[in-house]
C-alpha cells in the first residue's frame, strides 16, 4: 500500500495478535484462488485460537473465521 498519494497507507493495521480486539483493522490473507492478494477487514470478535473478521462492517452477519496471527488467514470457503 505504498506510493498511494503522499506515500502513506490509508489504514492503520494491528499486527499483534496478543492485542487484537473488536474494531481493530487487520490485513488478512485468503487461501486458494485468492492467495497472494492482500485484504483488509475489521475484527468482529476475538477468541482464544481464532478471530472473526468483517470484510464489510455494514454487513455484520457476513463474518469470516480467521487464524489468530499477525496477518490472519481466512479459508477461501469462508468468503461470502
Amino acid at each position: 500500500m505504498q506510493n498511494m498519494g503522499e506515500g502513506s497507507c490509508p489504514f492503520e493495521f494491528n499486527f499483534d495478535p496478543a492485542t487484537f480486539k473488536a474494531g481493530d483493522t487487520v490485513s488478512y490473507r485468503v487461501t486458494g484462488s485468492l492467495s497472494g492478494f492482500p485484504f483488509a477487514g475489521t475484527i468482529f470478535a476475538v477468541h482464544d485460537d481464532y478471530i472473526e473478521i468483517l470484510a464489510d462492517p455494514a454487513k455484520p452477519e457476513e463474518r469470516m473465521k480467521a487464524t489468530r496471527e499477525s496477518r490472519p488467514v481466512v479459508a477461501e470457503s469462508e468468503i461470502r
